[in-house]
């Protein structure tokens, strides 16, 4: 059995890197199979194909790591503080290519590294929740920077609280923590660090994840 708070950080290091390497690694094969078309088609079709997907992929890719970079990363040095806007702009690129509707209403401010990292993983968690498609909506009900309290609604069809996360977010022991189980796991610490607390409810068709 694992808890978060075990974790040493080379192993949270190591799952961390195996999480972005996954889910970045699709839109990257991608990429190569479309440029090994390009290498051995002749047909017009075939090659227009190639170069769509290619232009489609590199840009999920890109998306992708730029998310990763301000939700795992450094994004700067010890203590410092990141613009929402950054923020709100890599959330919209990586649901781009998600099922879901990113509805962002949170002002223009800066906040704390860590709270800001928080906010985006918490993104992350609502979006496991709908996982046929809906909307996320995003809120800042408390607009203290120093001590913000964030609201994530994710509506859609067969909305759920899938039982790992939970249990991760409560700091509760499971099985093993694994590159799937990493990002809530890793939520969980940004959140200690942050002196906030997370609670996730369910209600009808939506769940409800408030992080204060």
């Amino acid at each position: 059995m694992a808890k978060p708070i075990d974790l040493s950080s080379l192993d949270l290091a190591a799952l961390i890197a195996s999480r972005v390497c996954h889910d970045i690694i699709s839109s990257v094969g991608a990429v190569t199979n479309g440029l090994e078309v390009l290498d051995e088609e002749n047909n017009k079709d075939m090659r227009e194909f190639a170069m769509d997907l290619i232009r489609k992929s590199a840009r999920q890719a890109s998306a992708k790591l730029q998310f990763a970079r301000l939700a795992f990363g450094a994004a700067g040095s010890a203590g410092a503080d990141i613009d929402l806007g950054d923020a709100r702009s890599v959330a919209e690129g990586y649901m781009e290519n998600e099922k879901s509707t990113l509805v962002w209403e949170v002002p223009r401010l800066l906040m704390g590294k860590n709270k800001v990292k928080l906010l985006l993983n918490l993104l992350l968690i609502a979006n496991q929740c709908v996982p046929r498609g809906g909307t996320i909506t995003v809120e800042l009900t408390n607009g203290d920077a120093e001590k913000p309290s964030f609201r994530m609604t994710a509506e859609g069809l067969n909305a759920r609280i899938p039982t790992m996360v939970i249990n991760l977010i409560n700091d509760q022991d499971v099985e093993r923590i694994d590159a799937h189980a990493i990002q809530p796991a890793y939520a969980s610490l940004l959140a200690g660090d942050s002196n906030m607390s997370i609670s996730m409810e369910k209600r009808d068709d939506s769940v409800v994840i408030t992080a204060e």
